[in-house]
C-alpha cells in the first residue's frame, strides 16, 4: 500500500511540474508554482529556511522520499526504468528483465567531489556550473528545450483544426529555438540521465546528484526505514535485483539508507516476508495500511510472473504503431499551420528576420538588480524563459553564464506590466517586483545607430521608436538631406535634387529603462538602428 501510495504521489507531483515549464498561458502557476520553491537546491539558494528545514525533517523520519516524490529528474529516471523493464520484458528470453540490478559499492571520493564542486560553485558565483549540477535545473532544460516544443507543436495541430471549424478553443504559438547551448546542453543530459536509468536505474542519483548526496547524511538516520530480518530471508536476492539504487546486499542482509530513494519495491518482491519499511528500532509501520506480501499472495502463487505477463500484454506493436502514426499526423499538421504564417503582406513579401545586435553588456531581467547577484543565485531552470509571454528571454551562451537567462528583443519586448518571471523565479534570483516598479527600473539603454537608420539610410519619416516608447525616453528632432545625394541600390547616385527635411531621434538615457519597444518595433532589417545595453547595476527613478 505504501508503494502505490508513493507512486501515485510521484506521478501527481511529475506532471504537476512538466506542466509548469510546457504551461503557455500562464495559469498553471497561480496554482502550481509552489512546486518549484520547495525543491531542495532553489530552496538553498532562496535562503527559503522553512522548506529546508522542511525537506530535512521529511528525510530524517522517512528517508529520501524526496527524490523518488519531489523531484522530477529523480520521477524521469522512475519512468525511464519502468519503461525499460517493459521493452525487455517482451522478449522471451528477458522474462526476468524486472530483475535486473544488482548491489554495488558506494562511490564516495565521487560523489563528495560532486557535492563539493557545487558549493564551491555557489560561493563564488560560478552559474554556469551549478547549472549543470543542479537536478531540478536539469530537468527544466528538458522540459523546456525538448518537450515544450513539441507540446506547442500539438497545440498548433489543434488550433489550425479548429480554426477550420470557425472553433476558437485553441490558439496557434510560435515554436522556435531559444538557444543552441541549452539545447544541446538539454539533449546531452536527456542521454546521459536516460541511458544511465534504462541500464541501472538510479545510477545518476546516487552517484553525481549532489542533492542526493546532501539528502543522504540525514537519510542514515532516518526513523523509518527498509530492514531485512535475517531469520526469515532466504536469500533469494529478489530484493536486491530489484532495487534501482543498487543499495541492498542480500547477501550480509544490509541495506545502505544513505543511497535508498525509498522506492519501497524491495518490499513488494519478497516473497517470504522478510523485509518491511520499519522504524529504525524494529517495530513495523502499520499506517497506510501496509501489508507484507505474505498476507494477501496464496502460498504457491508466483506474483513476479503474473506481474510480468500483466506488463508486457499491455504495450503491444499495434499500440506502438497507433502512438506512432498519431504523433507523426500531429507534427504534419502543425507544420502545415506554420507554413500556411510564414507569408505576410498577402503572400507578396517576406520580412527578412532581425540580427542579433552584439551587445557589450548582457540585459539581465527587472528584479535581478545586479548581474552579479543574478549570476550567483540563478540555477538556469529555465521556468522564467518557458513563461515569457513576450519571448524576451532566451538561455545565456556565455561561458560564465551559461544557460542563465538573458533578454533579447529579436521577438517582443518587455512590457512595463508584465512580471511573469518574478512571480514564478524559485530562486529569488529575480526577485518580486511590482508592475510600478518594474516601470521604473532601469535595466539598460538605447543606443541609436546612425548608419541603420531609414530616415538617413532612404530618406524617409520613420519615428517608430519615439511612438512606441512607454517613457517618452526618444524624442524626434529635425534633421535635413540632400535628396539628390542619396545613393540608390545600384550603387550610381542621383543629382540635382533638392533638400528635405525628416527627423531622427534622440535618446534621454536618464529617461531610458531598457524595455527594448524600440529596438523590437525598429522596421530597419537585418541590423536595427536602435538597440539596447545592459545595466550591471539596476537602478531606478
Amino acid at each position: 500500500m505504501l508503494r502505490k501510495v508513493r507512486i501515485v504521489l510521484a506521478a501527481v507531483v511529475f506532471a504537476a511540474i512538466t506542466l509548469l515549464f510546457l504551461d503557455f498561458t500562464g495559469t498553471t502557476h497561480a496554482y502550481l508554482g509552489w512546486l518549484a520553491k520547495i525543491q531542495f537546491l532553489p530552496a538553498v539558494l532562496a535562503l527559503n529556511v522553512g522548506v529546508i528545514v522542511a525537506l530535512i525533517v521529511l528525510t530524517l523520519l522517512f528517508g529520501r522520499v524526496y527524490c523518488s516524490v519531489i523531484c522530477p529528474l529523480g520521477i524521469m529516471q522512475d519512468i525511464i526504468a519502468y519503461c525499460s523493464k517493459i521493452k525487455l520484458g517482451k522478449s522471451k528470453s528477458r522474462r526476468s528483465s524486472k530483475f535486473r540490478y544488482s548491489y554495488s559499492p558506494e562511490i564516495k571520493w565521487l560523489r563528495y567531489t560532486v557535492l563539493a564542486v557545487l558549493i564551491l560553485a555557489i560561493i563564488f558565483g560560478l552559474g554556469s556550473v551549478v547549472a549543470l549540477l543542479a537536478p531540478y535545473s536539469a530537468y527544466g532544460r528538458i522540459a523546456t528545450e525538448l518537450f515544450a516544443p513539441i507540446y506547442r507543436l500539438g497545440n498548433n495541430a489543434l488550433a489550425f483544426v479548429a480554426e477550420k471549424i470557425d472553433s476558437y478553443a485553441f490558439y496557434p504559438v510560435e515554436v522556435w529555438l531559444k538557444g543552441i547551448s541549452g539545447f544541446i546542453v538539454a539533449l546531452a543530459t536527456l542521454l546521459i540521465v536516460g541511458v544511465l536509468a534504462w541500464k541501472h536505474g538510479r545510477t545518476y542519483c546516487n552517484t553525481f546528484c549532489p542533492v542526493g548526496t546532501a539528502l543522504s547524511f540525514f537519510a542514515r538516520f532516518a526513523l523509518f526505514r527498509t530492514v531485512i530480518d535475517p531469520d526469515k530471508c532466504k536469500n533469494c536476492t529478489l530484493c536486491e535485483k530489484t532495487c534501482k539504487a543498487a543499495c541492498i546486499d542480500s547477501k550480509n542482509h544490509t541495506i545502505d539508507h544513505s543511497r535508498c530513494v525509498t522506492c519501497l519495491n524491495c518490499t513488494e518482491v519478497c516473497k517470504h516476508d522478510a523485509i518491511h519499511y520499519t522504524k529504525a528500532s524494529g517495530f513495523r509501520l502499520q499506517a497506510l495500511g501496509d501489508t507484507s506480501v505474505a498476507d494477501v499472495e496464496p502460498k504457491g502463487s508466483d506474483k513476479s510472473d503474473k506481474s510480468d505477463k500483466f506488463e508486457a500484454s499491455k504495450n503491444t506493436p499495434s499500440a506502438d504503431r497507433r502512438t506512432f502514426l498519431a504523433t507523426t499526423g500531429l507534427l504534419l499538421t502543425a507544420a502545415a499551420a506554420n507554413a500556411q504564417d510564414k507569408t505576410v503582406d498577402g503572400g507578396l513579401a517576406i520580412i527578412e528576420d532581425k540580427v542579433i545586435p552584439n551587445r557589450k553588456t548582457p540585459i539581465i531581467p527587472p528584479g535581478a538588480w545586479s548581474a552579479h547577484s543574478f549570476a550567483k543565485h540563478c540555477t538556469g531552470c529555465q521556468l522564467c524563459v518557458s513563461v515569457c509571454p513576450n519571448d524576451v528571454l532566451r538561455p545565456s551562451s556565455d561561458l560564465l553564464t551559461m544557460l542563465q537567462p538573458e533578454m533579447s528583443y529579436e521577438r517582443g519586448y518587455c512590457r512595463p506590466e508584465c512580471t511573469r518571471c518574478a512571480d514564478v523565479c524559485p530562486t529569488k534570483a529575480i526577485q518580486p517586483i511590482t508592475p510600478e516598479d518594474k516601470a521604473a527600473t532601469r535595466i539598460g539603454h538605447a543606443v541609436w545607430v546612425k548608419e541603420n537608420c531609414i530616415p538617413l539610410t532612404d530618406n524617409q519619416s520613420c519615428g517608430n521608436c519615439a511612438r512606441h516608447c512607454p517613457t517618452q525616453a526618444i524624442q524626434m528632432v529635425p534633421w535635413t538631406a540632400d535628396e539628390g545625394q542619396r545613393t540608390k541600390d545600384n550603387g550610381q547616385s542621383t543629382t540635382g535634387g533638392q533638400s528635405k527635411t525628416y527627423e531622427i531621434p534622440v535618446i534621454n538615457e536618464e529617461l531610458c529603462i531598457g524595455c527594448g519597444a524600440c529596438e523590437y518595433l525598429c522596421p530597419a532589417r537585418p541590423f536595427t538602428a536602435i538597440y539596447v545595453e545592459g545595466h550591471t547595476m539596476h537602478s531606478t527613478y
